[in-house]
């Protein structure tokens, strides 16, 4: 690594025009630095572990109509779907046998009453079915404080809602102008999970219509002035029949990866105790990909748990991997591959960020000054 290399990375805290320029480069051997010095940053603050979360795909059944989205509510060619609590707790009993100690709930976006208690209901019965051991991450989208609230007490300790980006024009693009879904109302959101005290995550898609490699640095300072406790965010892939099919992206599929393993990379650098996961999407793109962004700084994987029968109706991009293989295989493939990181799996580890406990001693501490 030559002198402008490590003066570049030496102090790396957010500085917009040095994180443009090491998106964009071209330089092999800067690339090459920045993924291995996020590496050793991972296993200096957060360890080389990697953490299973056993995803669980809830539902299907939508209430927004996100543009980019191959759950959206407007989408008329998806069966519609909803495991039922029996379903649920046999997936979460194979991840608690299996030594994941975690799982993700995820679903498309409600906030009725039958919806909220439903997951509520989910929550106390994993909760009871583990004896406390498997600990639940939940990504159901914007919710009121008041049910976050109820879902925390319940028993889910972090919760997963994605920005998708920090540039406002660039989400009004992403969404429909119906008042249902705003940037302010997600930033508020967000907001909501921190007081309660989810162990708060979000995450941006990389290489969306119109994106800009500033954006994409704006991303990165978003999440570390927030103050975020763990990240998931990938390519933007398209789906069926989306309305942003018809724009033109300059981001062609290979540059959409490359930035995302950049992305991982950098916000490791700016944020070293924080958890990064290794999406799915990336995978979409290059069947190795997810394993390239353990060698970028990632320090999580969620192998999908869902019942087999209904994974193809749980697509929100196309070309979804992961579709027909069953949760026992797909543990022992991603153990397998792991062998080739460096890395060993965490078993029986909840895997909370570090982040997160120090940035609650700290809130904590201040409480008690004042």
């Amino acid at each position: 690594m030559n002198h402008y290399h490590e003066y570049l990375l030496k102090d790396l805290s957010g500085d917009r025009e040095t994180l443009i320029e090491l998106l964009s480069t071209r330089d092999a051997e800067l690339r090459d630095a920045i993924f291995t010095k996020a590496v050793n940053l991972r296993n200096l603050h957060a360890g080389n572990k990697i953490y299973f979360r056993g995803l669980i795909e809830y539902s299907n059944k939508c209430s927004k109509d996100c543009h980019y989205c191959g759950i959206r509510a407007c989408n008329p060619t998806i069966e519609r779907y909803e495991l039922n609590e029996a379903e649920v707790i046999e997936a979460a009993q194979f991840a608690w046998k299996n030594r994941l100690g975690s799982v993700v709930i995820q679903s498309g976006e409600r906030s009725d009453k039958t919806f909220v208690k439903k997951i509520s209901s989910l929550l106390e019965a994993i909760r009871f079915t583990t004896y406390g051991e498997l600990k639940v991450t939940l990504s159901c989208g914007e919710q009121s404080e008041e049910t976050f609230r109820e879902w925390y007490e319940a028993g889910a300790d972090r919760y997963l809602l994605r920005i998708e980006t920090s540039n406002v024009g660039l989400f009004e693009q992403l969404h429909p102008t119906d008042g249902k879904h705003l940037f302010k109302t997600r930033l508020r959101a967000l907001e909501s999970l921190k007081r309660v005290g989810y162990q708060t995550g979000t995450g941006v898609m990389i290489g969306i219509p119109g994106q800009t490699t500033e954006m994409l640095a704006n991303d990165l300072i978003f999440f570390r002035n927030f103050n975020v406790d763990m990240v998931g965010m990938g390519p933007y892939l398209e789906t069926s029949d989306s309305v942003m099919n018809d724009v033109a992206n300059t981001f062609r599929p290979a540059e959409r990866l490359e930035l995302s393993l950049r992305m991982i990379a950098l916000l490791r650098i700016l944020m070293k105790d924080i958890n990064i996961a290794a999406s799915t999407a990336l995978q979409a793109i290059e069947p190795s990909a997810r394993l390239a962004a353990l060698n970028c700084g990632a320090n999580v994987l969620m192998p999908n748990i869902t019942p087999l029968q209904y994974r193809e109706s749980y697509q929100l991009y196309n070309n979804k991997p992961g579709l027909t293989m069953d949760a026992e295989d797909n543990l022992r493939y991603w153990e397998e591959q792991l062998l080739q990181t460096g890395c060993s799996p965490a078993w029986d580890e909840h895997g909370d960020p570090m982040h997160y406990q120090h940035r609650t001693k700290k809130s904590n501490d201040q409480k008690i000054l004042i």
